[in-house]
């Protein structure tokens, strides 16, 4: 095993298993994946015991408590608590989930934790949104508007409105785009599950007089059409929603604009 510089305010060493305290009787263990620039780059696992007596019920209430009493160096993001900021999105137990909302009892055995595969690794389980931020952005999703903007707003029945029911409740946590084999491959071209999602929302809205250009610019061997409908994008969403339905429906709406 590669030898790692012991962090001046951890009382942990790198690579082996921290113990739970003495006496404690509802002991389970995490084992967390851990990367330091500073070390060379090189990743490990530390592996943790924590007493569930003394513990929140969720994954994110584990890593805040190894963190505030046992490893201080400890690196994740994570925000409202309450699966709505998508920031403590990350791998539990082989699945993209958020920490927040992912309870403890529901994992069997040890809790493994990693960071969302095919996005470079900042620290530990902090990855790099650059490349997911700036697809988001490409679909230019905000309302795009050629009228006259009304006095007060633009009308919309309570049909159109639930059209939009399964697209803006998106919270781009990125689990779905980072669970998606085209995405892995073609990460670089293909815009992936969250941002297609997203596109579809702004496509869906009776508001927004942009249909064409967006259809126009979505378009494309491999901004659109990487998506196999391999559904894994729909599986891992914590939100419940289905990416791959959105982008079946942007599909169906090229071919019938063609008809």
């Amino acid at each position: 095993m590669a030898e790692f510089a012991l962090p001046k305010n951890s009382r942990v060493q790198p690579g082996r298993k921290h113990p739970a305290k003495a006496g404690a009787k509802n002991v389970k263990e995490f084992r967390i994946y851990r990367y330091e620039p500073e070390d060379g780059g090189n990743p490990r696992v530390d592996t943790f015991e924590i007493d569930l007596a003394d513990c929140g019920p969720m994954v994110l209430d584990a890593l805040i408590k190894i963190k505030s009493e046992v490893d201080s160096t400890l690196t994740f993001r994570r925000s409202c608590r309450e699966g709505i900021c998508g920031s403590c999105a990350m791998n539990i137990d082989g699945h993209n989930t958020l920490a927040c909302t992912r309870a403890i009892e529901d994992v069997d055995g040890a809790v493994s934790i990693y960071p969302l595969p095919h996005m470079a690794v900042v620290k530990d389980l902090v990855t790099d949104f650059t490349q997911f931020w700036a697809q988001y952005e490409s679909i230019e999703p905000w309302l795009q508007t050629y009228t006259t903007v009304p006095e007060k707003e633009f009308d919309q029945s309570v049909e159109e409105r639930g059209k939009l029911d399964g697209l803006y409740e998106c919270i781009l946590c990125a689990c779905c785009s980072t669970a998606c084999p085209s995405y892995w491959w073609n990460s670089d071209k293909y815009l992936g599950p969250a941002a297609l999602l997203q596109a579809y929302r702004w496509i869906a809205d009776s508001r927004d007089e942009a249909t064409g250009e967006r259809l126009d610019e979505l378009e494309d061997p491999f901004k659109l059409y990487r998506c196999h409908t391999i559904m894994n994008c729909t599986n891992t969403c914590p939100k419940g929603l289905n990416p791959a339905k959105a982008i079946g429906e942007i599909k169906k709406l090229i071919v019938e604009r063609k008809a």
